[in-house]
């Protein structure tokens, strides 16, 4: 071989790649690939060696894109798009009817993702989705009118866990707190352990409250926290610039962690819920933005 020429990576080192430089922590990353971290290190520094460069700096706060990650991350993602593609090839196309349940608190770009991935891998389904808070998604998949759907709550939930996410207190930047006055709080009236959790939380504290703004989804939840007009719950991940997290060090409880799982319909094709599955832990993975508020 000329020494030139430089060894072409394998596939699994690129997606162990595009699953750290998604997920920003090794921990979470060996979690998505059903890996152990030190598995997934070993691939890291092999691709590292083969391209001679580093790919992330590594810090207390986990790890982030070095300038050399960025240029492989996209080319990184086409080929990998490009093999799924080739062995589409060889596959007999899906086709029929899926019916299902996501979040309304997923991130815009989860759910864009999940459909987009979803409808150009398998054009010959119709997908019919339908958005809104989970806690009503296990009776909805148990009277057959949905065939998958992603379930979130603390705790023990039904399905499959693929994702743990940590909800935070969150605040505008430039909001001063004054500690004898109640919280204003921000909340999205939802009908489930979601709306209660800010409440429940600061009724164990004893500490006094006031909801200063109801809402119904998460784009203007955020936008009243962005304001300073109130203090909410988010999940860390979708903590925005402009945005400060508030911890004990500011009089502020935490909050368990929440899970979300896949639930099935067992009457609903396999292989159509199968694909879908794949399709909204692929999007909710690479959702997973890492916070920039500070804290």
């Amino acid at each position: 071989m000329n020494t030139n020429e430089r060894t072409i990576p394998d596939s699994s080192l690129l997606r162990t790649f595009l699953e750290i430089a998604d997920c920003g922590n090794l921990t979470l990353a060996a979690s998505r690939l059903n890996r152990s971290q030190s598995a997934i290190s070993v691939q890291l520094r092999k691709l590292e060696t083969e391209l001679n460069v580093s790919l992330f700096e590594r810090d207390a706060k986990g790890m982030a894109l070095s300038i050399h990650g960025e240029r492989l991350l996209p080319v990184a993602r086409r080929v990998l798009s490009e093999l799924g593609q080739v062995q589409a090839l060889f596959q007999p196309a899906l086709k029929g009817k899926i019916r299902v349940g996501i979040p309304d608190d997923f991130e815009e770009n989860v759910l864009e993702r999940t459909l987009a991935d979803f409808a150009r891998s398998n054009p010959g389904v119709d997908v019919v989705a339908t958005a809104g808070c989970t806690v009503g998604f296990p009776e909805m998949i148990q009277r057959g009118a949905l065939d998958i759907a992603v379930y979130s709550g603390p705790g023990d939930i039904p399905g499959e866990v693929f994702l743990t996410q940590k909800p935070v207190w969150v605040a505008s930047e430039t909001l001063c707190l004054d500690r004898s006055a109640p919280v204003p709080l921000a909340i999205m009236d939802r009908g489930c352990w979601w709306q209660d959790l800010p409440t429940k939380a600061l009724e164990r504290q004893g500490r006094p409250y006031n909801i200063a703004f109801e809402c119904s989804g998460l784009s203007s939840q955020k936008a009243a926290i962005r304001a300073g007009f109130a203090i909410g719950i988010l999940y860390e991940n979708n903590v925005e610039p402009g945005m400060k997290v508030l911890s004990l060090r500011d009089g502020f409880p935490p909050i368990p962690h929440s899970k979300r799982s896949i639930i099935l319909n067992p009457d609903a094709p396999k292989n159509l819920t199968s694909a879908m599955a794949k399709a909204l832990k692929n999007a909710s993975s690479r959702g997973l933005a890492k916070p920039q508020a500070a804290h």
